[in-house]
């Protein structure tokens, strides 16, 4: 890979240059399943966030789409990689530093409209949309990220936003627009349907757009939208709670909407609820997204209401595809018949 990247490779550092760098992993920026980010320091002065990942056994396979993906992107939204480290068993990235973290730890706060405002948070929105318009169509190959959630946005000094954590993409050719893959891959509540049953549809660059949506509809709720299912079950599903609060007269004042900000958060709203449709065909393209958000909320139609607990209930009990095809066969037919009842207009 590296070889016939030529001059275009990310830079590869040896294990002894990137401890050099984090100065021995002196300061912690953070912490997953994938390992640890610390803040570190380039030769020439510019501040980087390095992730080491947890001792890989095998070939890497997760490790070296990240390097692929992201280092062949060049975008304002999409962060940038610096360089690599692949020395056996450890493995590191060493991306540009994003000195105001990432989005979750703003819009789960307490207060979060108070700290971004909402005119920032419409920013960031539509920054993220473009992010994903690029890796979708003017990449020289076409990426589904697979993994679009507040925890891999990054904000820059300016708070705009910065798409990342690529572990997860897959690439496709750019004529293609669907993806082949096997497994599921995602964060739940997050994932599209049909990226953990092809019942819904085909794999696609739709599947990211779900994704964006449901991120979307966190935004403007300041809410984790799985909280419901597994912290208190009698709790409506997030999107069903939104969907039902728009739909009333109290409008948004249930996620401290005031009516000088209205048609900011209105449009938010109708633009995350298009675009978690169940069924892939009736979400808009990203392109579209982004034409959305140059319209008027008044000249958008409310989308026909889904089934969303159901469908979450099923994937947080059974990840695999082979799981049960009646719930979601009885899905598809309540969508297509509200789909006849209410024909989407974008």
């Amino acid at each position: 890979m590296i070889v016939s990247y030529g001059s275009l490779a990310p830079k590869r550092y040896m294990y002894s240059e990137v401890m050099k760098i984090t100065s021995s992993r002196n300061d912690q920026l953070g912490k997953g399943g994938y390992g640890v980010v610390f803040k570190g320091s380039l030769h020439d002065g510019r501040l980087v966030a390095v992730k080491f990942l947890h001792d890989c056994k095998g070939n890497g396979d997760e490790f070296v789409n990240e390097v692929m993906s992201i280092g062949r992107t060049s975008h304002v939204n999409v962060v940038s990689l610096y360089g690599f480290c692949l020395e056996g068993s450890k493995r590191a990235l060493i991306y540009e530093y994003m000195p105001n973290g990432s989005l979750d730890k703003y819009i789960y706060s307490e207060h979060p409209k108070e700290i971004l405002g909402w005119e920032r948070l419409y920013g960031i929105a539509i920054g993220i949309a473009r992010g994903l318009e690029y890796l979708h169509h003017s990449c020289n190959t076409r990426i589904v990220h697979f993994d679009i959630k507040p925890q891999n946005i990054l904000l820059d000094k300016d708070f705009s936003p910065k798409i990342a954590d690529f572990g997860l993409a897959k690439l496709c050719h750019t004529k293609e627009s669907k993806v082949s893959m096997t497994g599921t891959r995602g964060t739940i509540g997050f994932i599209a349907p049909e990226v953990h049953s092809q019942s819904f549809g085909v794999v696609s660059t739709k599947s990211d757009v779900y994704s964006y949506g449901m991120m979307l509809l966190e935004m403007v709720g300041g809410r984790r939208n799985v909280k419901p299912i597994v912290a208190k079950s009698s709790e409506k599903y997030f999107p069903d709670w939104i969907y039902d609060h728009f739909a009333q007269d109290d409008g948004l004042q249930a996620c401290e909407v005031t009516s000088e900000i209205e048609e900011i958060a209105r449009k938010m709203t109708l633009i995350g609820l298009w675009c978690v449709q169940i069924l892939p065909a009736y979400r808009p393209t990203i392109t579209k997204v982004l034409e959305m958000f140059e319209r008027s909320s008044d000249d958008m139609d409310m989308p026909p209401k889904q089934n969303f607990s159901g469908l979450l209930e099923s994937a947080a009990h059974n990840m695999d595809v082979q799981s049960s095809s009646s719930t979601r066969s009885e899905e598809i037919s309540l969508v297509n018949s509200k789909i006849l009842q209410q024909s989407p207009t974008l």
